[in-house]
């Protein structure tokens, strides 16, 4: 039996949370960290941006721990901290700090969390008010242990009942939300509801991005639509059943024909993108294996500077042994080296990349220059407990030279 000892009731939610101590020609490209960075010159962000999501929400229980308890345990946390989760709605408030009009489609119970929930979001900057909220019934919530040791952490969630139907939310509804939005985004967590509002965007041409975090019921169904996707590490392969990740990224972009590119993210190992030439881009050249293409770009990336970098090559045919051949581009973008002694907790450290490139599609910015700016918010992201706490606003002075123009 695995005990933890008694807490006593935390009023749950406030603004910060609750915290209780214990031989090819490629492109590069390098933040260049500069004093004359200064806040003042950051450029503004993009006019009107409008990004929608519909996914996740949760309440988050977060307890710190010396290490991973073992069956039967009686352990001690060391700090407990309660706020807002789910990876919709921590993306959404990434994106609303970096100064993105946010929007977010979920459910929540009428109980104090789901109460607290929206307060919380509403705190970022998010409009709530297509979020529904049931009479009855419990908010989502999830408890997360992080083990200070390994610095990993483990999550148990509760899904909230009733679950969210698409016909909880009506037809105006749906289209108040999509009005002069930039981007919709899913997690894939309601993909009842998710379907029915791809297939609108859709037909509206706004453009959609899928976090394809893993396999879920009616994923297949709503990859389709999606412009832009990102993925863990493992996700290509097990999708594709292609052996090795730049085949499989290969493979999905040519079983997906309305993907302009797809992201896999590897933790402190940085992340890998490839994306689809355009028409006028796709021109007769010599066929470059993405295997030995992958292999020259590691060995071209800056691996003496502790911010995020990227390398990548010139538009080509990459070609993909037992897949198939697309005309692209690959892209190989470092993480933040963080200091042992800065890293706290990675939750939610993925729904921060994804929120910094929902800014970085909607603001315009080149890959050269995205996945370096999504790797550094997600690393910010990873120096306090929670999702949230450590999220940037865009004045934060650690996302000022990738900002820069």
């Amino acid at each position: 039996m695995l005990c933890f000892t008694h807490v006593p009731p935390l009023p749950l939610f406030s603004t910060s949370g609750i915290y209780l101590p214990a031989s090819r020609r490629f492109t590069s490209f390098r933040i260049r960290m500069s004093s004359s960075s200064s806040i003042d010159s950051v450029p503004p962000p993009p006019d009107n941006a409008i990004v929608l999501g519909c996914g996740g929400i949760a309440v988050d229980f977060l307890a710190t721990v010396d290490s991973y308890p073992q069956a039967d345990d009686k352990i001690r946390s060391t700090s407990l901290k309660v706020q807002g989760g789910g990876n919709a709605a921590n993306a959404l408030t990434c994106a609303a700090r970096l100064g993105l009009n946010s929007r977010l489609i979920s459910k929540v119970a009428n109980d104090s969390q789901g109460k607290g929930m929206l307060e919380e979001l509403e705190a970022d900057g998010v409009d709530t008010s297509f979020i529904v909220v049931s009479k009855e019934g419990n908010s989502p919530f999830t408890y997360i242990l992080v083990d200070n040791q390994t610095k990993t952490r483990t999550c148990i969630h509760t899904p909230g009942d009733p679950p969210m139907l698409p016909t909880d939310l009506s037809q105006s509804s749906m289209l108040s939300a999509l009005d002069r939005a930039s981007i919709v985004y899913f997690d894939v967590r309601l993909h009842e509801t998710a379907l029915v509002i791809a297939k609108e965007a859709s037909r509206k041409k706004i453009p959609i991005l899928v976090d394809t975090e893993k396999k879920r019921d009616g994923l297949d169904d709503l990859l389709p639509f999606a412009d832009y996707v990102v993925c863990p590490e493992n996700f290509p392969q097990t999708w594709t059943e292609v052996s090795s990740t730049p085949g499989a990224l290969v493979s999905m972009l040519l079983r997906l024909p309305k993907l302009k590119f797809v992201i896999v993210t590897s933790g402190e190992h940085g992340c890998l993108m490839v994306q689809r030439a355009s028409k006028a881009e796709v021109f007769e050249s010599q066929e470059t294996d993405i295997e030995s293409l992958l292999e020259t770009l590691k060995h071209r990336k800056d691996s003496t500077t502790t911010f995020p970098t990227c390398v990548s090559s010139e538009t080509t045919k990459l070609k993909a042994n037992g897949v198939g051949t697309m005309t692209g581009r690959l892209f190989l973008g470092t993480a933040e080296k963080i200091p042992p002694e800065e890293l706290v907790d990675t939750t939610g450290a993925g729904d921060a990349f994804i929120g910094a490139v929902l800014y970085a599609i909607c603001a315009g910015m080149p890959p050269e220059k995205m996945l370096p700016f999504a790797a550094q918010v997600a690393g910010c992201s990873c120096r306090a407990l929670g999702a949230r706490t450590g999220l940037p606003h865009r004045t934060d002075p650690r996302l000022v030279p990738f900002l820069m123009k």
